[in-house]
């Protein structure tokens, strides 16, 4: 199984990031190919339909492509997701998401992130991707992490282990429908 993560954010210390990179080490323990893409690394220029294709934005694509499932985590601002992120979603087609199991991911200056999930998942079913019914935020309280990168607040450690659990699932009965269909 592969996942591309991709962290929406252009801070350097990004929460969500940080976040984000928790998760991909419980996927890595767990036997699980990650591909993490980091939009503040990745610098794409703004989206517009005729500027043609960016190198950045193939590879983007590509890992997508390659990937069995999305895990996409954003910061919330101003009630919504990232500019960096819905940037980069913008590149992307339903060809690149179809099918594709996808877990959002958030943290905010409040208590949760409910709107910046709300509009990712809008974002995911339009690209024509499998919105995990779980999602994982932090807010203030619950975004400190120790310097092993692990979530201080045991209860955002218990939800990701669960929602994780629930989203590899979720990933496998799909590839496996898939195949059934396909193969």
């Amino acid at each position: 199984m592969k996942m591309t993560l991709i962290a929406g954010s252009n801070y350097a210390g990004s929460v969500s990031t940080r976040l984000l990179r928790y998760l991909e080490s419980q996927l890595v323990s767990s036997g699980i190919t990650v591909s993490f893409v980091d939009m503040r690394e990745l610098q794409l220029p703004l989206y517009s339909p005729e500027a043609g294709q960016n190198p950045g934005a193939v590879r983007l694509q590509k890992q997508i492509i390659h990937a069995d499932a999305l895990i996409l985590a954003t910061p919330e601002y101003h009630g919504s997701i990232s500019g960096a992120l819905k940037n980069a979603l913008d590149y992307l087609t339903p060809g690149h998401v179809e099918g594709k199991p996808v877990l959002s991911v958030s943290s905010a200056g409040g208590p949760l992130g409910i709107s910046s999930l709300t509009h990712l998942q809008t974002i995911v079913r339009n690209l024509h991707g499998v919105n995990c019914p779980e999602w994982i935020s932090v807010g203030y309280g619950s975004n400190e992490f120790g310097p092993d990168g692990a979530p201080l607040d045991a209860g955002v450690r218990e939800r990701v282990t669960t929602v994780l659990g629930s989203f590899i699932k979720m990933t496998r009965l799909l590839s496996a429908e898939t195949a059934g269909v396909t193969g």
